[in-house]
């Protein structure tokens, strides 16, 4: 299939703004897959698909042959390799104005953290460093792995503000691993019109099983997008600036949310906010806040992609140029959000580790008392920053391995 850099010709200004569209539309896609494969199991769940998208997205422009066609499909990179990573730039590109126009804070890094000595193709290395802005920083894990884990677990603790700890989880490296890809995402934001504190107040949330809790719910009225359709309502809740917003999606019925996540596909989605239209909501939302940790390489497997993560199948030559040398062997996401009244806070990191082989009224009521999905995009690209499921607001979630 050639080189790196062979493979990455540079796009033209009308390649880079069609295969940006193509690339959010494909990463919501990814982003719908995971939410199908976490949401069968019950309780909270929140992820940020862009962070495993862009660290996945790192590792697959190393991936050659079979495992690169698996992976291409799993993650829906259409654009094959010459567009991708330019589209990826692009959107990165896109986060940094927005956090840079400084109505919210939006901070994205990625890292690679090699083993010191060990010889990494130089285009790949340049092509990491070119469309994802990677700081490349050599660390010995064959002498000391557990201070390895410390440095990288505390630039993902750094980038995040704190919120994202311990992700890469102890034992994981070892004198095998010769490279770990990472992505942080944070974001800290305040709604463009905040509830009034003095309005919260505790109220029943609906769980699906037919139970409740006594929930801080917040209120107030106000102008926003809002669309009454089949069976849900959908409210979009803009951030100072208005270049990211929240979007909630409540079903009518209390158990209505599996029968949602079922019919959540992205034309679905997109008709949906294609349908918003700003009038005057009375808003009731509870105040949450979610957590989750979750090792990504069975999921990501039974998506479509296995070979990566065995070391006598993957090809990830594009990295060393060594054939079926190299192989995924964890892949780990980390996310917390907690919204109130003034607004929202997420953060997500994402670690994947390489290793060698050897082994309807006139003014709406908007009560979103029982399960709810939620997203939070960049208006402009559709692109999804962070997703998540509210099954009980004071707690629980789904676990994986």
């Amino acid at each position: 299939m050639g080189t790196l850099s062979g493979r990455m010709m540079k796009p033209q200004p009308e390649d880079v703004a069609s295969g940006l569209t193509e690339l959010v539309e494909g990463n919501t896609a990814f982003a719908l897959d995971l939410l199908q494969q976490l949401g069968g199991e019950p309780g909270n769940v929140f992820f940020s698909p862009f962070s495993i998208s862009a660290a996945l997205a790192m590792t697959y422009a190393g991936a050659r042959g079979e495992t690169e066609r698996q992976m291409a499909s799993t993650l829906h990179f259409t654009l094959g390799q010459g567009r991708l990573h330019p589209a990826f730039a692009s959107l990165l590109g896109r986060m940094v104005e927005v956090g840079a126009a400084g109505h919210l804070r939006l901070h994205i890094a990625n890292s690679l953290w090699p083993q010191a000595g060990y010889r990494f193709l130089d285009d790949y290395l340049a092509a990491c460093r070119a469309h994802y802005g990677v700081t490349v920083r050599a660390l010995d894990y064959a002498t000391d792995p557990e201070e390895c884990r410390r440095r990288i677990n505390g630039w993902a603790e750094r980038q995040t503000e704190g919120r994202i700890r311990d992700l890469i989880p102890p034992c994981i490296p070892d004198a095998l691993t010769r490279l770990v890809l990472a992505n942080a995402v944070y974001f800290k934001g305040r709604w463009l019109t905040p509830f009034d504190e003095q309005r919260t107040e505790q109220a029943a949330f609906h769980l699906a099983a037919g139970a409740q809790v006594s929930a801080p719910m917040m209120g107030h009225k106000c102008t926003l997008g809002y669309a009454s359709l089949d069976g849900l309502q959908v409210l979009e809740l803009p951030y100072a600036g208005g270049d990211l917003s929240m979007i909630v999606l409540l079903p009518n019925e209390v158990s209505g949310l599996p029968e949602l996540e079922r019919r959540l596909t992205p034309p679905r989605l997109a008709g949906w906010l294609g349908q918003l239209a700003r009038r005057e909501v009375q808003v009731w939302l509870p105040r949450f806040r979610l957590e989750l940790k979750i090792v990504l390489n069975r999921m990501l497997a039974r998506l479509g992609m296995p070979d990566a993560f065995d070391a006598d199948r993957a090809d990830f030559s594009g990295m060393d140029g060594r054939v079926r040398w190299l192989y995924m062997a964890f892949a780990v996401h980390q996310a917390a959000v907690d919204v109130s009244e003034e607004g929202t806070e997420a953060a997500a990191a994402t670690a994947v580790l390489i290793k060698a082989r050897s082994l309807p009224p006139a003014v709406p009521e908007f009560r979103a008392d029982h399960p709810f999905l939620f997203l939070i995009h960049e208006r402009a690209t559709g692109a999804i920053l962070f997703l998540g499921r509210v099954a009980n607001p004071l707690g629980g979630g789904p676990q994986d391995g």
